[in-house]
């Protein structure tokens, strides 16, 4: 591991979107106990300030790894965000990066003429070692209306021919757009290792998944009271395609939810994966890792890939 990147990238933001004045607690929660054997964090955004006592990349990695989270997959959502993760992976050991525009950025880039060029860039930041995955990349009908769905599915596709042809991990985001996403993937043409980010679905679409051959990331949401959807649809995942995250800040698990959340915090998470399982937390997590490393490859080539 080296030196972070020189100056740091900062965007505002709060655990749910409320403005900060407006949250109850924002102290940072104390550290679960430690994993039995790492794992890593397939999704984080590590840029994104979450609270009133925000962590640098190096202090959140260092806790992190003190709880048995060995490493992440720093996730963009615009060029900005992309290039920076790209800089901190190539400089730190415990950090791999994905690059793309957030769905939610397509209608807005085209409606300006720019969506072409930060495709390219995309493209360009995507051959680098270091990148290990197209993301975070899909659909959103939540965010975007009809008018913008075009310009989505064509930022989508070509984020998938990215993807293959860097032969790398595509990370999909889909929210309220399952079945759109779908028939892209089988339409276009899924890359290898696909993996659904913060999945978000039902059994149904988990035995989709399960016969195509892809992977599903399950967040802090499973942790939730109301998700009973979320933890049957594990249930029926076959146990080799799942992965787990934490969309850091966003979606900080059960007792915490609430709070600003961070790679330290994956534990209780991966605790209730394996309640859910019934199965013991060792098992879980020894293959949560092995899951991740099939997915985006070795961290452990950093030192080399940045001397």
């Amino acid at each position: 591991m080296s030196a972070a990147p020189a100056g740091g990238l900062r965007k505002r933001s709060t655990v749910d979107g409320t403005p900060a004045e407006k949250k109850r607690d924002l102290t940072r929660p104390q550290a679960p106990d430690p994993l039995p054997i790492a794992v890593y964090d397939n999704h984080t955004h590590l840029e994104f300030e979450d609270g009133v006592d925000q962590l640098d990349p190096d202090e959140s990695l260092d806790r992190a790894e003190a709880v048995g989270v060995r490493g992440v997959v720093q996730v963009g959502t615009d060029l900005e965000t992309s290039r920076w993760g790209a800089q901190l992976a190539a400089h730190d050991s415990r950090v791999l990066a994905a690059v793309a525009l957030h769905p939610n950025e397509a209608p807005k880039l085209f409606a300006e003429g720019k969506l072409s060029a930060h495709l390219s860039e995309i493209s360009r930041l995507a051959a680098e070692p270091r990148v290990r995955a197209v993301g975070e990349t899909g659909l959103d009908f939540f965010r975007t209306g009809e008018d913008g769905r075009d310009a989505q599915i064509e930022s989508f596709e070509t984020h998938i021919e990215i993807a293959k042809a860097n032969n790398i991990a595509l990370q999909i985001h889909d929210r309220d757009a399952h079945d759109e996403v779908v028939a892209t993937l089988l339409r276009v043409g899924a890359p290898a290792r696909t993996v659904f980010h913060c999945f978000s679905g039902d059994a149904g679409l988990a035995r989709i998944c399960n016969e195509r051959g892809w992977y599903m990331s399950f967040s802090g949401t499973m942790t939730f009271k109301n998700a009973p959807a979320l933890r049957e649809a594990l249930a029926v995942a076959r146990p080799e395609l799942v992965l787990v995250e934490t969309d850091a800040p966003f979606l900080t698990p059960e007792p915490l939810r609430g709070r600003p959340n961070a790679p330290y915090l994956m534990p209780h998470t991966v605790r209730r994966i394996a309640e859910t399982l019934d199965e013991s937390l060792e098992d879980t997590c020894a293959r949560l890792a092995a899951n991740t490393e099939r997915v985006y490859g070795s961290w452990a080539d950093a030192e080399e890939a940045a001397a």
